[in-house]
């Protein structure tokens, strides 16, 4: 017998949360930006909102939303192949939960595709947790101040004075409006280390029936 498993659920599970803080303490020995709980509920959130802006239903929503939350567990084993490791784990863990199989394969999809390295949006709810990861691009996410230790992951990241994803339902159009502080990091800089990631977003984007714009600095860039 199955069971209809609740987002409230899975982010209140103390074995997930673990693995995501173990994680999370992984890639700051390794010089990581935050992969933290914090993140794990923005890509969450985000992903749900999508979702629910272009008129997907409730459960849809929900899905989503456990998949954001659960995305980079992965990394409490390694960086690498943290998608793949990661959607293992969760497999197992809504297994154990009673979660019906057909949701579990939605949820695992989105956590196994979401990394640029080897993923792609298959569906709506990777689509959907692509966008939000890829998108979350923020100050509080870098872990030191000292801006001469800074790679460029951190200073793009700390560049970032605000990024705001904008959904235009009537358009179909999915855009990143991000402010650069252009003495940390140009718009070059940008996408020296995130082209990859703005064209997954384009390519998540049309799977969900929509076009994915970037301004940076109140420009169209993309």
């Amino acid at each position: 017998m199955t069971d209809v498993v609740t987002f409230e659920a899975i982010q209140g599970n103390a074995e997930i949360r673990t693995y995501i803080e173990k994680g999370n303490a992984n890639l700051g020995v390794l010089g990581f930006t935050k992969h933290s709980v914090g993140h794990a509920m923005k890509v969450s959130k985000t992903a749900g909102e999508i979702l629910m802006q272009l008129g997907y239903s409730e459960r849809e929503v929900e899905l989503a939303r456990i998949a954001g939350y659960m995305h980079d567990m992965g990394n409490c084993i390694n960086r690498t192949d943290h998608a793949h490791t990661g959607a293992i784990m969760a497999m197992t863990i809504l297994r154990d939960l009673g979660m019906d199989p057909a949701e579990i394969a939605v949820v695992i999809t989105a956590i196994g595709n979401h990394d640029e390295k080897t993923g792609t949006a298959v569906d709506a709810i990777s689509a959907a947790v692509i966008l939000a990861d890829k998108t979350d691009v923020r100050r509080n996410r870098v872990r030191g101040r000292d801006r001469a230790k800074f790679d460029i992951h951190d200073r793009v990241n700390y560049a970032a004075i605000s990024s705001v994803l904008h959904m235009d339902r009537e358009k179909r159009q999915i855009t990143l409006d991000i402010q650069l502080d252009d003495e940390i990091c140009s718009v070059l800089d940008y996408f020296e280390i995130f082209l990859e990631r703005m064209l997954m977003c384009r390519r998540a984007a049309e799977m969900l029936g929509c076009s994915f714009k970037l301004k940076a600095n109140g420009s169209k860039v993309l």
